[in-house]
């Protein structure tokens, strides 16, 4: 089971939080069937999100969406994560794989390349969602969450991120986040980064003792003090459905939507979040046409019922008609 556990250290001024999420990096890997340098990468990205929710997030409707963005071969990564410990995320292109670096770890930076990292949070249900930006560091992932919180909140963090493979079957992966918080002392910044600098590899400490012990470790000398009396539970879940399955449909016209019937038999949609494949059937399909409104002219699509107005009443419609929406 993967999980997550909350601490302080330095009579309260560091602020630890630290995820073991093996299992969950693991069933991301078999649901994308990616290769190790595209888990590698989507599996710090999630578990960097799952640290990362707990220190910008306070409700458990809310969400953090983090979009990381490269002009490397991956494309990018996506991850939307919640306090709730669950946690979803792709790669755009998963089978990308390269060779590994000098140094024989898996070459992340080159496949994710330059580019910016977005943290977009999401207050549910009120409120506007708030997005920031910072250039990649190094597409590391670690290095780059790191700068994000120096720079986009101001505060001063070590962020350690791992993931480490067998073959291509995940064997270990997870995160630490060490925070300074504003009344930390010089003398318990100087201490930690020793701590960090003689810590070595996350994976290879994650082989030899618990996540707790890591955690002692890294924070050797500033009485560390465990605040989860009983581990959180975190776990890669979607929140796709066959109702959003539908609702992604309506954006095809009718026509289109009766060549899949004609040629298909029906169609499949495809969650790119989780790989989740959904089969639709004919009458399915032919119902969403109920539920909608279209423009006369061009077919755009005008309104759905159960959705959020797309286009409001006498607004102008793309091809210039004027939109007439029904009380």
């Amino acid at each position: 089971m993967s999980y997550l556990l909350r601490g302080m250290a330095a009579n309260g001024s560091i602020r630890v939080i630290a995820t073991d999420t093996s299992s969950l990096v693991e069933e991301a890997r078999q649901r994308h069937n990616s290769s190790a340098t595209a888990t590698a990468a989507l599996g710090r990205a999630l578990s960097g999100s799952l640290l990362l929710s707990h220190v910008l997030l306070k409700n458990h409707q809310d969400r953090l969406t983090v979009r990381f963005r490269g002009d490397g071969p991956l494309g990018g990564i996506i991850t939307d994560a919640g306090l709730d410990g669950g946690v979803r995320g792709y790669v755009h292109n998963p089978k990308v794989d390269l060779a590994p670096r000098e140094d024989g770890k898996l070459d992340v930076g080159t496949a994710l390349g330059q580019g910016d990292i977005e943290v977009i949070r999401s207050h549910a249900p009120y409120g506007d969602p708030y997005s920031s930006s910072v250039h990649l560091v190094s597409g590391e992932i670690a290095e780059d969450f790191a700068m994000f919180l120096a720079q986009s909140e101001q505060i001063g963090s070590a962020v350690l991120l791992g993931v480490y493979l067998e073959g291509n079957e995940v064997k270990r992966a997870g995160g630490v986040l060490l925070q300074a918080l504003p009344n930390a002392e010089e003398s318990a910044l100087t201490l930690l980064e020793a701590n960090i600098r003689a810590f070595g590899q996350l994976t290879d400490a994650m082989s030899r003792m618990s996540l707790l012990e890591v955690l002692e470790e890294l924070c050797w000398g500033m009485g560390f003090e465990l605040l989860t009396d009983d581990a959180l539970p975190v776990r890669f879940e979607c929140r796709c459905s066959e109702a959003k399955a539908i609702d992604a449909l309506a954006y095809f016209s009718p026509e289109e939507r009766q060549n899949m019937i004609a040629e298909d038999g029906g169609a499949e949609v495809v969650c790119h979040w989780c790989n989740e494949k959904r089969w639709l059937e004919p009458d399915q399909i032919l119902n969403i046409s109920n539920n909608e409104i279209r423009c006369p002219d061009c077919s755009t699509l005008w309104y759905r019922e159960g959705q959020a107005t797309m286009i409001r009443d006498e607004e102008r419609c793309a091809c210039g008609r004027l939109v007439m929406l029904p009380a």
